[in-house]
Formats: structure tokens, C-alpha cells, sequence
């Protein structure tokens, strides 16, 4: 019992010791980094004012050509399909029977012309005669009438002559405009002509040629509101930019200009029509396509284009998240309401110089700190459409 007692505030210290070498102090909670983000420094300038709508192409000029005499088709001259010259022959109509009333109208002619003759003498004669006291007034009179009656009938075989001649011209059909000339819609040997005019084919201008379509009533409206405060600048009719998608997906190569816009509401539809003018000089543009249409109408004084993918939207609208100057995390409220290529214009809610995050939105929060580094489009597979926030960006 002694020697344990003597041996216990060894053994003690000894256990205190190992205790004290064996244990280690508690690690501290090691804190994550704020995330990685690729920004875009926002700056304003002017956007072009674009819209995306859809349109169907015609013809500038559509003339039928039609049989304008009775007759029998004999000849179809053209090639279906190919261009035409203004005034080049078709078809032929058989003259023979115009031929013969020309000749039958001719005759008429000429024996109106001897009648006249005739008469003239005659009347010279009287009118000699009266003036000798020889011959009574009333007989005078007759004399002058019968002359005037046959100068008369003069006239009238010269036009049934004219008309003749015409209607002879009529069997030689050639085109009325230059363009492109369809399929023949009457077979050699068919009676034309008959009582109507029979529609022969039609002949197309194609180059240049018309894009129509139209626009909501509302949206003119809120451009030239805007137009008048002096954010917008509006084109002439003359100079708003027409670019068009054919429907693979393919851009057009020729740039045409809008020359028409009507002044009247549709009221089926609420929207204004409009036209465009585009080349056509290789007429891969044929009337009737259904075509894209970007249709450039001015150009926003002051707003930014902004990235879709930094774009997001809830319930109360459009929002971004910017990097501050402390390297925290804030959503700005923003006004995007259209869309322009792989971007949408902002118009409100922005300030130059804020560092909008583009990728890695996911990864944020309001308040919360980030690390902003600019974004790189290659190195995320995309090429922003000339977005002025995204050029700015790059330089960074």
C-alpha cells in the first residue's frame, strides 16, 4: 500500500505527459473561394434597331399574256420557263381570216374613196354653176351634202381599215413586259380568243424582286414615340436595311431596302403592311417563297447588347447579375425586351463599366463574393453577334 501510494503522482505525471504529446490542437474550418465568373464590362452606344419577321416574295411586275383576236393557235415560238425581251413574239394566231377581212376593209376603202370622188365633182360643178344663176340653192345644197356624206364615209373605211390592220398585228402575240415567261397554258391547235381573252401564259418580272410582310401596329407606334423623344433614330422609307434567310437557313447575299409602307391598318390582323426591294440578278428568289426577313429600321441612341446567356427572368421580369467594385454579387432589374441575334438589346437598368457575369451565372448570388475574369466567346464555343458589352469584355 506504501509503495503504491509513492508511485501515484509519478505515474500521474507520466500519464499527463503522454496525453499531452499524444494529442493535437483542432484544425481550423478552411474556407472555400469565391467563384470563378466570366464578366463583360457593359458600355453603351448605338444598336441598330433590328426586327426579325417573316415574309413571301412576288414578282415586280406580273403581266398575263392573253389572246386578244379569235383565231386558231398555231404556233407556241418561246421556250417555257426561260426570260424574255419586251416585245418578242410568243405565239402565233392563223392570219388568214384577219388577212382577208384587212382585205375585205381595204375594198370597202377604196370604193368609199370613188364615191367620194364623185361626189366631189359633182358638188364643184354644182357650186360653178350657181353662180351663174343657173342652178336653184336646194340643188346646191344636195350637191354639198352628198359630198360630205361620202368624205364621211371615208373616214369610216379608213378606221374599219386600222382595226383590220390591228387585229392582224393581234395574231403575232409578244410579250408586254421583260421578265421571265411561264408555261403555256393553250395547246397548238386550240380556238383562242373566242368571245373572251384566253390567257395564253404569264411573263414575270424577277430581278429585282418583292419581300412583303408586316408589322404590328403597336410596335410602329412605339418606335415613333420614341423616334419623337429622341431615343430612336428612325431611316427614310429609302434607306431602312432589308436582309434576307432563305428557308435553309442560309443567309441571302444581296441587301435590298424597304420602299413601301401602307397607311392603312389591317383590321383582320392589326399589323401594317410593308415591301421590300431586293436584287435578284442570279433569280434564286422565286415569287411565292416564304423568307426571313431582317428588317434594319434604325438605330437605338443609346443601349447595350447584352449576352443571352447572362440574360435571366423570373416573375417580376428581366434581370443580370454584375460584380461590384468590392467583388460581391448584385442583380440589377433590366429592360430587354428585344432580341437581336444571340443577344438582346437593353435599353434601361444598366451603367457603363458594370461587369456583367455571362458564364458561371449558376454558380453566384446577390451579396455573395465572386471573382470576375473576363469571358472568353472562343473558349466557351460562342461568338456573340457584335455585342458591344462582349467586345468590351474581351479587351479587358
Amino acid at each position: 500500500m506504501k509503495l503504491h501510494r509513492a508511485l501515484t503522482p509519478v505515474a500521474v505525471a507520466t500519464l499527463a505527459a503522454i496525453a499531452a504529446g499524444c494529442s493535437k490542437p483542432a484544425p481550423q474550418q478552411q474556407q472555400m473561394p469565391p467563384p470563378e465568373v466570366g464578366v463583360v464590362v457593359a458600355k453603351a452606344g448605338a444598336v441598330p434597331l433590328v426586327q426579325e419577321l417573316v415574309g413571301r416574295l412576288s414578282a415586280v411586275r406580273t403581266a398575263d399574256v392573253r389572246a386578244r383576236v379569235a383565231g386558231v393557235l398555231q404556233k407556241r415560238v418561246y421556250t417555257e420557263g426561260t426570260d424574255v425581251k419586251e416585245g418578242q413574239l410568243l405565239f402565233e394566231i392563223d392570219p388568214a381570216p384577219l388577212r382577208a377581212t384587212l382585205n375585205a376593209q381595204l375594198a370597202n376603202l377604196a370604193a368609199a374613196q370613188a364615191t367620194y370622188q364623185n361626189n366631189h365633182i359633182a358638188a364643184e360643178r354644182a357650186r360653178s354653176v350657181a353662180e351663174k344663176g343657173l342652178l336653184s340653192k336646194a340643188d346646191v345644197d344636195a350637191a354639198n351634202a352628198a359630198e360630205r356624206t361620202a368624205a364621211a364615209a371615208v373616214k369610216q373605211a379608213q378606221a374599219n381599215v386600222e382595226a383590220a390592220r390591228i387585229n392582224l398585228g393581234y395574231a403575232n402575240v409578244t410579250a408586254p413586259i421583260a421578265g421571265r415567261a411561264g408555261k403555256q397554258q393553250v395547246t397548238e391547235g386550240a380556238l383562242v380568243g373566242q368571245g373572251e381573252a384566253t390567257l395564253l401564259t404569264t411573263i414575270e418580272q424577277i430581278d429585282p424582286v418583292y419581300v412583303n410582310f408586316s408589322q404590328a401596329v403597336g410596335s410602329l407606334e412605339q418606335m415613333r414615340r420614341a423616334a419623337a423623344k429622341g431615343d430612336v433614330q428612325l431611316y427614310e422609307q429609302g434607306k431602312a436595311k432589308v436582309e434576307i434567310t432563305m428557308p435553309d437557313g442560309s443567309a441571302y447575299d444581296q441587301t435590298g431596302t424597304l420602299d413601301f409602307s401602307d397607311t392603312a391598318v389591317d383590321a383582320a390582323t392589326g399589323a401594317v403592311t410593308l415591301r421590300g426591294i431586293v436584287p435578284n440578278p442570279q433569280h434564286r428568289l422565286l415569287p411565292g417563297m416564304y423568307v426571313n426577313v431582317r428588317l434594319s429600321l434604325g438605330e437605338l441612341k443609346h443601349a447595350w447588347l447584352v449576352s443571352q446567356r447572362a440574360v435571366q427572368r423570373d416573375g417580376q421580369g428581366a434581370y443580370v447579375f454584375v460584380v461590384g467594385e468590392d467583388g460581391k454579387v448584385v442583380q440589377k432589374r433590366i429592360e430587354a425586351d428585344t432580341l437581336q441575334g444571340d443577344s438582346w438589346i437593353v435599353t434601361g437598368g444598366l451603367a457603363d463599366g458594370d461587369q456583367i457575369v455571362v458564364s458561371g451565372v449558376q454558380k453566384v448570388h446577390p451579396d455573395a463574393p465572386a471573382k470576375a475574369v473576363p469571358w472568353q466567346p472562343e473558349a466557351n464555343g460562342q461568338a456573340p453577334q457584335g455585342a458591344p458589352a462582349a467586345a468590351e469584355g474581351e479587351k479587358q
